[in-house]
């Protein structure tokens, strides 16, 4: 599949702002899954840039805006090509305690992902959810299957239930919340398994034609957060709690990090006294197949 992306995000301050600082994580990489054909971030005001690449490998742009102005605008344009995501099927057939020894030989490797976060904290439910379905015997694919369907069925998918600043905790109790605190309560789990995991912000089809087989996804107007699994052979597999399936075509991944603090798509500061208002829409479109005509 083909898809045109449009994320635009707007901050209207209530003053003007003296200046402002930033940091876009809005580059997607190049995967067996996704192949990027267009892309281009443009900054209004428009200002220079500055990449570099993080502890987690994603591509970062510092930019400045070193005078006054009114409001900032950041839209992110992409064209992308997708297939669906290889499972590697001998490493899900593997037990959780398998695994588990496996990335004990390499525990340098993945030891980032496999820490409690400030946001993403060791909590009791997460101990007992990972006694439950990720026994040592327990297949993975099996495992992580049952785990997500068991978020899905067990939370419920609210806006406004939570902020970024509502803590895990708070989120096991009420049972409530949204694509991103639905990430962190997999994260919590897997990583009490002692299965390496990290979270993923990216997008997800907006848009899609009528059909069974295309459901409307659950959180397709903003950016999605899901999660990536490290399975033997040190291969990503990646799960979406929020909309109860395994990552497919539909998903195109942006961001990585041991939560959404690392993978936030912006992030930055501005100085000024009257707050800021900020606005955030994401079009996630399938392209039309074009039909080539040969002339006889």
């Amino acid at each position: 599949m083909e898809f045109e992306i449009t994320h635009t995000t707007r901050y209207a301050y209530g003053h003007a702002a003296a200046e402002a600082y930033g940091e876009a994580r809005l580059t997607p990489p190049n995967l067996p899954s996704q192949q990027i054909l267009q892309h281009s971030i443009t900054l209004d005001p428009e200002t220079r840039a500055s990449r570099y690449i993080d502890h987690y490998g994603n591509a970062v742009d510092f930019f400045s805006i070193p005078y006054r102005h009114q409001r900032l605008t950041i839209t992110n344009r992409l064209l992308v090509r997708t297939a669906p995501p290889e499972k590697p099927k001998q490493a899900l057939e593997q037990t959780v305690q398998e695994a588990r020894q496996i990335f004990g030989s390499v525990l340098t490797q993945v030891f980032d992902y496999l820490q409690p976060t400030e946001t993403v904290d060791q909590v009791g439910e997460s101990i007992s959810w990972a006694k439950k379905y990720l026994r040592a015997s327990t297949p993975l694919g099996v495992g992580l299957t049952v785990l997500n369907e068991a978020i899905y069925a067990q939370f419920q998918y609210q806006k406004g239930a939570t902020d970024h600043s509502t803590a895990l905790a708070t989120v096991w109790k009420q049972r409530a919340g949204v694509c991103q605190d639905f990430a962190h309560v997999a994260l919590s789990v897997l990583r009490s398994a002692g299965l390496p995991s990290r979270y993923v912000c990216g997008y997800i089809e907006t848009d899609a034609p009528k059909s069974p087989l295309s459901p409307r996804l659950i959180g397709a107007v903003a950016t999605h957060a899901w999660v990536e699994v490290l399975v033997p052979g040190m291969a990503w597999v990646a799960l979406d709690p929020t909309n109860r399936q395994w990552v497919n075509e539909r998903y195109v991944a942006v961001s990585y990090g041991r939560d959404a603090r690392d993978a936030s798509p912006l992030r930055g500061t501005f100085k000024g006294s009257g707050g800021q208002k900020l606005k955030v829409s994401v079009i996630m479109k399938r392209r039309a197949k074009r039909v080539v005509r040969h002339a006889h």
